[in-house]
């Protein structure tokens, strides 16, 4: 009786504590990202959301599994005599349990890998409309235009974050290098990240799709000041982006 009491309570204060959050329909199905901010971040998205869906499917059957014999398989108050039935192996669970998280990963790898390469694929080096030369270094970042013939470059401190201005609706590229050591070039809106490494040299190609300014970030321990390694995006019209290009050139 107390066991049914304590879960009724405990059901009660986690449908209160939801409730309370206020959180919009649009957050709650994007599980913290929101929807159209990249061409790319809806495929993140749908991702992302599987993910959750699978785990929360997980999470719940292990639950029920937990809690079935606690509550249907309570020893009787009273009785010290009986005992579970002792079994050596039970062939049909150990089966179970071995291939259900097989058949799991397999799925999740399958639309990993599948998303990925829609995610990280460059149509065209030479006939990218815009191209941003992205270098990381310790404990900031620099921002080159590339698609300008002056090439006006942009670099932050850690105590002055550099803006990245981007224009709406127009693919940029990408093209990703480190000055020291490995630093991951991160937009959490945008759910796009990739890792800029020493000697190597990475490509992203992407559109930004709605207006505003979002926060940009290393997500790799990169060193001392790590967490001063920031930067802003601003998503501008093509207009105030030539605006902003010509204001660069001029300086």
């Amino acid at each position: 009786m107390q066991l049914k009491r304590g879960f009724k309570l405990a059901l009660a204060l986690g449908i209160t504590s939801v409730a309370l959050t206020s959180c919009s329909t649009s957050k709650l199905n994007g599980f913290g990202y929101p929807k159209g901010v990249s061409s790319t971040s809806n495929t993140s998205l749908s991702l992302w959301q599987g993910a959750w869906i699978a785990a929360g499917v997980v999470g719940v059957f292990t639950l029920i599994l937990i809690l079935w014999p606690v509550v249907f398989n309570r020893r009787k108050k009273g009785d010290t005599t009986s005992f579970p039935k002792q079994t050596r192996y039970n062939l049909p669970a150990e089966v179970a349990y071995t291939v259900i998280p097989f058949l799991i990963v397999a799925v999740l790898f399958y639309y990993t890998a599948r998303d990925e390469s829609r995610i990280t694929k460059v149509d065209s080096v030479a006939t990218a409309p815009h191209n941003i030369h992205v270098n990381a270094m310790q404990w900031s970042w620099q921002f080159t235009y590339d698609d300008v013939a002056t090439h006006p470059t942009v670099t932050g401190t850690p105590g002055q974050p550099p803006m990245l201005v981007l224009p709406l609706g127009e693919k940029v590229l990408y093209t990703l290098t480190s000055s020291d050591v490995d630093h991951g070039f991160w937009i959490p809106a945008f759910m796009m990240q990739m890792e800029a490494l020493p000697g190597v040299t990475n490509h992203l190609e992407f559109a930004a799709t709605k207006l505003g300014t979002f926060p940009g970030r290393c997500n790799i321990l990169c060193g001392r000041d790590h967490s001063l390694m920031l930067f802003s995006v601003k998503v501008v019209t093509p207009a105030e982006y030539q605006s902003y290009i010509s204001s660069l050139k001029a300086a």
